[in-house]
């Protein structure tokens, strides 16, 4: 998994500090990873304006790296979703890569694609937002099930985590190959099992999904107020 460091010359003490950070991240699990990410991932809003937000690019990306190992815990069934979170991450990498410093924010891709009239095309950076944004939306909704309730049957939790988050956005193409899908999900207690670090009880990691939750639903919501804030560039 890539992990996103930020780099400067002269500055020796920081990179020693990233780089530790990104070699202990590797040793991490995916939700204690997904915590420090999101613990220092904070969108700046000057005058409490969402317009005008701050959304860091790489760290966001990173996260979403972060989800797709977990979406990996789930087996076949998250395939197609997969592929799409990986293929959008990638399309917003090389974005950013076209020029590291304007595109830096998340918010000002957005708002420039959208004065270019670009916002909307299904290969927009924009698009690819939008589309990693439902994807933690439904991430965010199956640990919060599950950490409500670990012995629920995983193929509900994983169908109500659906349901709730990105069906609506889904053609009946997709719909239908998810209903086919679901069927190869595994039981609540392996894919807990799966997310647990060497030695880790049921009672630690649920409090660890517990703390990811708290941080991934307020973050969300300001990622959510600001997509609203730019609804009739794109949001369609």
């Amino acid at each position: 998994m890539p992990v996103f460091r930020e780099v400067e010359e002269g500055e020796g003490g920081k990179i020693i500090r990233k780089m530790k950070r990104s070699r202990d991240m590797e040793k991490s699990s995916e939700i204690n990873s997904a915590i420090e990410e999101l613990s220092m991932l904070v969108i700046v809003k000057p005058g409490g304006k969402h317009e005008t937000a701050h959304i860091p690019t790489r760290p966001f990306l990173s996260l979403c790296y972060l989800v797709l190992q977990v979406l990996d815990k789930i087996g076949p069934t998250m395939a197609v979703l997969r592929h799409d979170v990986h293929q959008n991450i990638k399309r917003l990498e090389v974005m950013y890569e076209l020029n590291p410093s304007m595109n830096s924010n998340l918010v000002e891709i957005l708002k420039s694609e959208a004065s270019k009239g670009n916002a909307r095309k299904r290969s927009s950076s924009s698009k690819a937002f939008l589309w990693l944004t439902r994807s933690l939306d439904f991430s965010s909704a199956l640990l919060h099930r599950l950490e409500n309730d670990p012995k629920k049957n995983m193929e509900e939790i994983v169908q109500e985590s659906y349901d709730a988050t990105l069906s609506p956005w889904h053609g009946w193409i997709s719909s239908a190959a998810f209903r086919v899908a679901i069927k190869l999900v595994p039981d609540s207690k392996t894919f807990m099992d799966l997310l647990k670090e060497k030695d880790e009880n049921c009672d630690t990691l649920k409090e660890k999904i517990q703390i990811l939750v708290s941080l991934l639903v307020p973050f969300l919501e300001d990622i959510h107020c600001i997509l609203v804030s730019l609804t009739s560039c794109f949001l369609t």
